[in-house]
């Protein structure tokens, strides 16, 4: 594989290894029998062992060619279990790859060229055994054919598509290692469908989870398989006391969690629960009005010393009059205004309906002489007043101007959904653990969450606004307080909190660009996955929004993609390089002297020359086999990246408990990420352990009480 001229002759035939043969055999010659070549017993030592260490170099540098030629076809087996991935207070471990350099770029060229096809695709006797399996599966030979025994010439390529030769192009790999400083920039993991960007999570959370990390993953599908991973590397590192699993399809086993009872300024919880509701054309309008009633529900809430949550809030918009009247009574108990409720009385008997407004019409006595005596008194309040102009709205106006938050009040707080969004902190008969961001961060926690997309988007994108914009807020605290303000002893110290999110288009909105913005200052380290760049703009609604989001990813992994768009993400950060082209050029002349011996001339030129190109193409990110990826770090790196597949060992810290919860998750959405089994597994047939939605059963209870522990 010299490269003296520019150009490596990657594929010519192993030369070196006749050489090699003729060296060894001398030098056994030279061992055994010195005589045969008058060679004197003194020196056929030495002699023999300088034949054999020049035997050796040139057999290296022939197999080098010949170990070059397989690997552009079939790549070895990548797996590693667990216990296995490598786990650094520094650096942390994506898969084992190389720098992507001009030489790579080089060799790819020469792979691609017509010449050289019989190097880089399967022979003949490969493909015959294929055709033969299509046509006779059910024969001996074609079972044979189709294993990967050692004795099988013809084994089939293990089925991860792509182009082997985008990675084999390059012996030598190694550890590819990001630096854990980088991590703050946050990282975009971008791959179509089945491609291992599951996996890839996988690898990076028991990597976090190995550390101490505080973990945060959020699953809008439900991968039975990523959960099975979180619950054996928080019990195999002794942090199973500190997991919690969240999940919208499963209340009954599910950790409890108040979306908006956490927050630093009470216009958060108007903006978490108004967020999702949309704001385009004439929307707008209704969607601030719904934002200003929610903020005068929750002051009220507040002041009364209530934790404001979805029922109370669902409550109180279909029926603000019982706050109002609430409200009142505390303000004139707090004011020492004990015969204020009886000046109303009196008023409230002489209230007639004739004299009413339109809009207070057919309204509660009480609620219209509350309004009188406040007005005639002139009395102010700030959550007084808000109460009080959102009472005197006409009820049939109001119930137009927010349309489109009741129904998506009524979506989390129907059914056992809504014990879990607003959890009773005072049911002592309720197992399930209640948590919140503050208390995760603190005790170093792992959360799983499943948001159940694929059931309920609207819900499921819901829950996982408010919980980033929860997030954004406690990483805009602890970037001012620290993480143990308040606490005996506290301790500035940063903590790094590593947030993973898959399929975090689904629940992209204008709460997530803050927290990638500024929540690295606080130490939130984002990981988001996702399929293309087209679903963040499809989300968001502003390709200039998408563009924010974007540039917030310091770090981009970049699995197989099929839009070109999102390939030009990666492929536009790189610069040009100069690839080396050879071009054979023959001519003859004729000599028109005749009284010259010579009629003719010819001549063969072997001309080397160069040309700019791309580093890499768009066409190489789309055609790469699963589970490969190029990585973007560190401020422009390139790294060619295989990422390990998962070992088939079932893990001996998996309780029965998770196992049935994986398995019905399993069952229900069917999204674990399995291409790289060759044989796919039977679909288990229905039975009786499927979580009922009216009784638990024993392991489920099992769950709740070590969840809960």
């Amino acid at each position: 594989m010299s490269n003296e001229h520019g150009i490596e002759t990657i594929f010519r035939p192993a030369s070196e290894m006749y050489s090699c043969i003729t060296a060894i055999s001398c030098g056994a010659v030279c061992l055994i029998s010195p005589w045969a070549i008058a060679l004197a017993p003194s020196v056929n030592v030495g002699v023999s062992l300088a034949f054999f260490a020049f035997g050796i170099k040139r057999g290296a540098e022939g197999y080098k060619i010949i170990r070059y030629k397989r690997n552009v076809k079939r790549l070895p087996f990548y797996s590693l279990s667990s216990s296995q991935i490598p786990v650094s207070s520094k650096f942390l471990f994506i898969g084992r790859g190389f720098k992507w350099e001009q030489r790579h770029l080089q060799r790819l060229i020469l792979c691609r060229r017509e010449e050289y096809k019989r190097f880089v695709e399967p022979s003949w006797l490969y493909q015959f055994a294929r055709e033969f399996e299509k046509k006779y599966e059910k024969s001996k030979i074609a079972k044979f054919t189709s294993s990967q025994s050692l004795l099988n010439p013809v084994k089939p390529l293990p089925p991860v598509g792509g182009n082997p030769f985008l990675h084999g192009v390059e012996l030598k790999e190694t550890n590819v290692m990001m630096p854990l400083g980088e991590r703050v920039g946050h990282t975009l993991v971008l791959g179509t469908t089945r491609v291992g960007k599951t996996r890839l999570l996988e690898i990076l959370v028991t990597q976090d989870i190995a550390r101490g990390c505080p973990v945060v993953v959020f699953d809008p599908k439900g991968d039975a398989d990523l959960l099975k991973r979180m619950w054996c590397e928080a019990k195999r590192t002794g942090r199973d006391d500190e997991f919690y699993v969240f999940h919208l399809g499963w209340p009954e086993i599910s950790a409890r969690y108040n979306a908006i009872g956490r927050f630093s300024r009470i216009t958060e919880v108007a903006q978490r629960v108004s967020g999702p509701l949309s704001g385009e054309g004439n929307s707008a309008a209704f969607k601030e009005f719904a934002w200003r009633f929610v903020n005068i529900i929750t002051k009220a809430l507040i002041e009364l010393g209530r934790r404001p949550d979805y029922i109370q809030i669902n409550r109180y918009t279909n029926n603000i009059d019982s706050l109002f009247k609430e409200y009142a009574q505390y303000y004139f108990s707090k004011s020492n205004n004990p015969n204020a409720w009886e000046e109303i009385a009196i008023m409230a008997n002489n209230v007639n309906e004739k004299n009413l407004s339109f809009a207070m019409k057919g309204r509660d006595k009480i609620v219209v002489a509350l309004i009188d005596y406040i007005v005639s008194k002139g009395i102010y309040d700030d959550v007084l007043d808000g109460l009080r102009s959102a009472v005197q709205y006409d009820k049939t106006y109001f119930d137009k101007i927010v349309a489109s938050l009741m129904p998506f009040l009524e979506k989390l707080t129907t059914g056992k959904v809504a014990k879990l969004l607003a959890p009773d902190y005072f049911d002592i008969n309720d197992p399930r653990p209640i948590f919140d961001w503050s208390q995760i961060i603190r005790k170093r926690g792992i959360v799983y969450i499943g948001l159940d997309a694929l059931s309920d988007p609207v819900v499921s994108a819901a829950v996982g606004n408010t919980m980033f914009s929860d997030l954004t807020s406690i990483a805009g605290y602890i970037y001012k307080h620290g993480v143990d303000d308040g606490l005996p002893g506290q301790n500035r110290e940063k903590i790094d909190v590593c947030v993973h999110a898959d399929e975090f288009n689904e629940l992209m909105g204008d709460e997530f660009i803050p927290m990638v913005n500024k929540g690295g200052g606080a130490g939130l380290q984002v990981t988001a996955y996702t399929q293309t760049i087209s679903d963040i703009e499809a989300k968001i609604g502003s390709v200039a929004k998408s563009g924010q989001v974007q540039g917030n990813f310091n770090n981009i992994i970049m699995m197989r993609v099929r839009e070109s768009k999102t390939a030009e993400i990666l492929t536009t950060q790189l610069p040009k390089v100069d690839i080396y082209k050879n071009t054979i050029v023959s001519g003859a002349t004729d000599t028109p002297n005749p009284e010259t011996k010579t009629d003719f001339t010819s001549s063969t030129q072997d001309r080397i020359s160069t040309e700019s190109m791309p580093l890499l193409e768009t066409s190489e990110i789309i055609q790469l086999p699963k589970g490969q990826a190029f990585v973007l770090m560190q401020g422009g790196e390139l790294w060619k990246v295989r990422i390990p597949l998962p070992s088939s060992v079932d893990d001996k810290f998996m309780p029965e408990s998770i196992k049935e919860l994986a398995k019905n998750m399993e069952k229900n959405y069917g999204t674990g990420e399995s291409w790289w089994l060759s044989i796919p597994t039977p679909i288990a047939e229905d039975n009786q352990n499927v979580l009922s939605q009216q009784n638990l059963t024993d392991s489920q209870q099992s769950l709740i009480n070590e969840l809960s522990e």
